[in-house]
């Protein structure tokens, strides 16, 4: 199977789901499966691929929107689906008896086996299986096909094909993966598609991006942070640098463990929680276990109070989490510094080495956070994005809640183009209303506040509506040593 067919597949699978969901009450999942795969055969055939998924998302809503509305037709409507629901009444094998080699429905006849076409009103059918309106009905089809020989000369006219959409312009990018959602969603597809573009991305960690991955096969690249940003355009020479949207850095939990820790003075309630880290690493200083908090009858486990976080010798969420711990270590001050530097670095390291494995990317913690519970992970750093934009999924169960580490620090997702291509993405992202609301609908901080507070509003996730408490990160250079002094303590 090729790289696009794979896509392909994807794009419809995704594109299935979502009307699944849309049409919830109005039509059942196996019913909406059956026209997504009739429709989507309409277009066997075609060379050009791109626009498939589009153009079959758009069919199967009109279909699937007429359908929902079949309790309000008029009399006119409903006389032809009456006559449509009984062609077999009519047809001249019905009538004698006999079988003609293309009798049958042909595949272009959509609607005529649909559940909710089935049952016409009792006096249309009665009117159609009377002698009369048979005779009627078949006279008309004489006369039709009269015209049709008559104007035809007695020959099939071919059909015209149906031009073929224009060609888009691939764009490729490599992207911080909690971004991948949102490039891979149809209608974000459909967005860049209706501007002339096809994005394809490759996920990676935003430090990787920055340091290891060889971006001339690119023509944009997207890291999730500033710094990581900055570099690339050193690195690169380029000068013109774009920051569509951001997201503060967040900690998921669980309720009983937000309880917990409330009483341990670490998590503290008000419009929104939030997390104390000075308090979080004077329990770390002293090793504190979870089952040596006082009346921890939730989690009573012989694990070390930490948060899980990514591997910070990729990640950028780790990094992030990195850039927060140090300020509050040095005296709540950015460190600047080599003494500065050598100073935090045993505080910072303790917060990665005693967490064992970590990965590259945060969705896969947060996956684990979805899916597992709170036994493996009962603090998860994240970006708040991705919980926003898995409540807008209906993946946030009850008892999950989000918090907010105190100081924090705003990812800003920096696009730097590498050529032209990728700066025409760069400014779509930016720009593009379309893809401004949807970027808010993925949990993403746009120019206009108010789409990502609807979103966050509609889903029921109580956020930070105004962020105070967020603190600038190093600079890049004091950050990769901090960095590369906790990537030697691993050994």
């Amino acid at each position: 199977m090729s790289v696009d067919t794979v896509r392909e597949e994807q794009a419809i699978r995704r594109m299935t789901e979502h009307l699944v969901q849309v049409f919830t009450g109005i039509h059942s999942a196996e019913h909406v499966e059956v026209v997504v795969g009739t429709v989507r055969h309409r277009f066997d055939g075609r060379p050009v691929r791109d626009f498939i998924p589009v153009l079959v998302e758009r069919v199967v809503r009109q279909e699937l929107e007429t359908a929902a509305g079949a309790s309000g037709e008029t009399p006119s409507e409903t006389t032809a689906q009456a006559f449509q629901n009984t062609t077999a009444d009519v047809r001249p094998d019905a009538a004698t008896g006999t079988s003609p080699d293309n009798a049958g429905d042909t595949v272009d006849s959509p609607g005529i086996h649909a559940p909710e076409n089935s049952a016409a009103p009792r006096v249309w059918t009665d009117r159609v299986r009377s002698k009369g309106f048979l005779s009627l009905a078949l006279a008309a089809v004489v006369v039709v096909a009269v015209v049709v020989v008559v104007t035809t000369g007695g020959r099939e006219e071919p059909e015209t094909p149906a031009a073929a959409p224009p060609p888009l312009a691939t764009v490729r990018g490599v992207i911080g993966s909690e971004k991948q959602a949102f490039f891979e969603d149809p209608q974000v597809v459909k967005a860049f598609a209706a501007k002339g573009v096809k994005v394809e991305v490759d996920p990676a960690g935003s430090r990787q991006i920055a340091t290891s991955i060889d971006l001339g096969r690119y023509d944009f690249a997207f890291p999730s942070s500033a710094p990581a940003a900055d570099r690339i355009q050193r690195q690169r020479h380029v000068s013109q640098k774009y920051t569509p949207f951001s997201s503060p850095m967040a900690i998921a939990t669980f309720q009983p463990i937000a309880d917990l820790l409330t009483k341990a003075g670490v998590v503290k309630k008000g419009a929104v929680r939030t997390f104390d880290v000075a308090r979080y690493l004077a329990l770390v200083a002293k090793d504190k276990r979870w089952d040596q908090l006082a009346g921890n009858k939730v989690y009573p486990v012989r694990k070390n109070i930490l948060v899980s976080t990514t591997d910070p010798r990729t990640s950028n969420s780790a990094a992030m989490y990195l850039a927060i711990a140090s300020y509050v270590a040095n005296g709540n001050t950015v460190v600047h510094g080599a003494t500065a530097e050598v100073e935090v670095l045993p505080t910072v390291s303790k917060l990665f080495l005693r967490q064992g494995y970590t990965e590259n990317t945060t969705e896969g913690p947060f996956d684990e956070y979805l899916a597992v519970g709170m036994g493996p992970s009962p603090l998860v750093w994240i970006y708040e994005a991705q919980f926003v934009d898995a409540a807008a999924q209906g993946r946030i169960k009850p008892g999950m809640v989000l918090t907010y580490p105190s100081p924090t620090v705003l990812s800003k997702h920096t696009l730097v183009p590498l050529n032209a291509s990728g700066d025409k993405v760069g400014r779509l992202l930016s720009t593009d209303p379309e893809l401004q609301r949807l970027a808010a609908e993925h949990g993403f901080r746009s120019g206009d506040a108010s789409q990502f507070a609807k979103v966050a509003a509609d889903h029921d996730v109580p956020v930070a509506a105004d962020l105070i408490d967020v603190v600038d990160t190093p600079s890049y250079d004091t950050l990769e040593q901090l960095l590369d002094g906790v990537a030697k303590s691993y050994g």
